[in-house]
């Protein structure tokens, strides 16, 4: 309706491999990115919005969703790089949009420090490191068998709205560029 489209990437489909080798870490000697993260990172870098849909497990996302941070958003960066701020990567200004679930209820993850955690190593710390204009979170918590379909409806228009939120605010931004990019065309020939 706001006039973007959706890439899916469903990792276990297509064998996506999480293992961080250590010729892709960027201070490896002869370092080089394997052919899966070339083709992912044309993918992220033509993305306004990346969307990262995974459950809570143990407190933090599965290995699959870690190591497509590792492999995929975080290629070529370093240590150095983000510990001096001078990593200015293909991720800055870009939103990330994070739909997790998790059979615990939010309260309960809350109490045990599950959440807070969560938001401060993963959320925060990638907003941060990659320069993201902004990380935005929605849990669903309480996914257990049987689920209700009532539930499940709910949680469902839950991503759904939060998908028209950013939708809308991408293009609400795109007008705003156009509207720039035409007064600074005025300006121009004035």
């Amino acid at each position: 309706a706001c006039g973007q489209t959706a890439e899916v990437r469903d990792l276990y489909a297509i064998g996506f491999d999480p293992l961080l080798r250590a010729s892709e870490r960027p201070e490896a000697a002869g370092f080089a990115l394997s052919d899966d993260v070339r083709a992912e990172l044309k993918i992220v870098e033509r993305a306004s919005v990346i969307v990262l849909v995974y459950p809570v497990w143990f407190g933090m996302p599965p290995a699959i969703i870690k190591g497509y941070v590792d492999r995929v958003l975080g290629a070529g960066v370093t240590a150095t790089a983000i510990r001096h701020n001078q990593h200015k990567g293909r991720l800055t200004g870009k939103r990330i949009v994070l739909l997790t679930t998790s059979g615990a209820t939010l309260p309960w993850l809350a109490e045990r420090g599950q959440w807070h955690g969560l938001k401060e190593a993963f959320d925060y710390y990638l907003e941060a490191i990659f320069g993201l204009s902004d990380c935005d979170h929605e849990h669903f918590d309480s996914i257990v068998s049987p689920l209700s379909p009532v539930y499940a409806a709910e949680c469902l228009e839950r991503a759904a709205e939060r998908s028209r939120q950013t939708c809308s605010v991408l293009l609400s931004a795109a007008h705003e560029a156009a509207k720039s990019c035409k007064l600074a065309r005025r300006q121009a020939q004035a």
